[in-house]
């Protein structure tokens, strides 16, 4: 098997991707990044990935998108909409959503269609978000989980549609790998019951995930066939519904309305779960007090988790409590030194008081963010500022052209990679990833 890329090679390609993508950010979705919503999905999908032979780097992308849908954009990615997750009602339906994508991958649907044998470029105007997938994330707006720019739109959805035998051909290969992961199959026939009205609705009102994945009566008649067969599927593991119930809070409690959080969530329910929702909504009000309070709760039931000392770092820092802030992020960094959202977060924070001792910390911390995921503009954003402040001008230009060329800011990415060229010596790494992003933002041009 071929190793890895060089890094140089991968990032010029990744960016590459990126100038392809620019034509369409007017009519982008985007992408929710949050570490601890992809640990979840990751909880949830190493079964999955395992039996199917898929590696568990094979990555789940969430679409902050309120339909229904999901689809692979290439064989190491399975994109998922936030709102076919908030319809889902348990850990093995998910799992079954998860199956169905991944069985398009092991199966060589991409392959076999026409359409997935397009050029590379066209393949990106369409809206696989490739660069996307590899890690990147505005995080621009809001107090919500980060959001990335991403490129799709309902009608570029059509390029992963898949044929009725393809499906057929998806459910079987899926409800295998459930049965051998020991997730109960039955998840399957609920998630298909979730899209058969759908069906009936005309094309403008059906949800796209009808429209990609088409439904038949044979379809459903043969997930019920191959249940038939099967004793009854054992309940989900306590990790599965523990894992579950993080990524369906979390993600609920920071994209429904504050209100809506609290008026479901019983106040005298001090469990785990119900606390998280608090927290958020209450952060969301905005009530710094009583979100902390609330995330305190969370600590003590679990004083060494990462992602909770992370959630009491953002409010924290949201709320312009920056020492405090720098050590929630710190303690967070300490327990999850590989989590390259939380070091991003741990260096945004260090930022923050604007002095020469964190600012070198902070350029240390997002060097080492930068290594682990290299393709987050906000991260760039961060890091071009301490390079900045460090009396480094040309490697802020460097990281600064980079997260233009990801925006698919294309002008200024030329603009920022030739001065970065004119101010760094040539051949050192900083120039030569100004070369590259420079070659990239050239190729786009000549595109238009």
């Amino acid at each position: 098997m071929p190793g890895r890329l060089p890094r140089r090679i991968a990032a010029a390609a990744m960016l590459a991707a990126f100038a392809c993508l620019a034509p369409l950010s007017a009519a982008a979705q985007s992408i929710i990044r949050d570490a601890e919503i992809e640990r979840a999905l990751r909880e949830l999908a190493a079964p999955v990935f395992r039996v199917a032979g898929l590696p568990q780097s094979t990555r789940v992308i969430m679409v902050n998108d309120g339909a229904m849908n999901a689809f692979v954009a290439d064989a190491r990615h399975i994109f998922v909409t936030s709102g076919l997750l908030l319809r889902l009602d348990s850990p093995d339906q998910v799992q079954a959503v998860l199956a169905h994508e991944a069985a398009h991958i092991a199966n060589g649907h991409l392959t076999s269609r026409p359409a997935a044998a397009a050029s590379a470029q066209t393949a990106a105007r369409m809206g696989l978000l490739l660069a996307i997938a590899a890690g990147a994330a505005s995080g621009e707006g809001g107090a919500a989980v980060g959001l990335a720019a991403g490129g799709m739109s309902a009608a570029q959805r059509s390029f992963f549609a898949h044929t009725r035998a393809e499906e057929a051909s998806a459910d079987q290969s899926a409800l295998r790998t459930m049965v051998t992961a020991g997730i109960d199959p039955r998840a399957m026939l609920e998630v298909l019951d979730l899209f058969r009205g759908q069906e009936a609705l005309s094309a403008g009102r059906q949800d796209p995930y009808v429209r990609s994945h088409p439904l038949s009566r044979d379809r459903y008649r043969n997930v019920e066939a191959f249940l038939a067969t099967q004793a009854p599927g054992a309940e989900p593991p306590a990790a599965s519904l523990y894992w579950y119930a993080r990524l369906t809070g979390k993600l609920s409690a920071f994209l429904r309305a504050p209100s809506w959080t609290l008026n479901r969530v019983d106040r005298g329910d001090m469990g785990e779960i119900a606390t998280l929702r608090r927290a958020i909504a209450y952060h969301r009000t905005p009530d710094a007090d009583r979100a902390l309070s609330e995330v305190g709760r969370l600590l003590q039931m679990r004083p060494n988790d990462p992602f909770y000392q992370e959630l009491q770092g953002q409010i924290l820092f949201e709320s312009r409590r920056y020492d405090a802030a720098i050590a929630a992020y710190a303690r967070a960094a300490e327990l999850a030194p590989n989590e390259a959202l939380i070091l991003a977060g741990y260096g945004r924070a260090l930022l923050a008081p604007d002095t020469a001792t964190l600012n070198a910390r902070a350029l240390e911390v997002l060097t080492r963010a930068q290594a682990r995921d290299p393709f987050d503009p906000r991260m760039l954003r961060d890091l071009g500022l301490a390079h900045a402040r460090a009396g480094q001008p040309g490697l802020a230009a460097t990281v600064t052209a980079e997260r233009y060329a990801i925006l698919g800011r294309m002008d200024d990415a030329e603009a920022l990679a030739n001065r970065a060229i004119a101010l760094l010596p040539q051949g050192s790494p900083g120039w030569i990833r100004a070369q590259d992003v420079l070659r990239v933002a050239e190729a786009a041009q000549r595109r238009r």
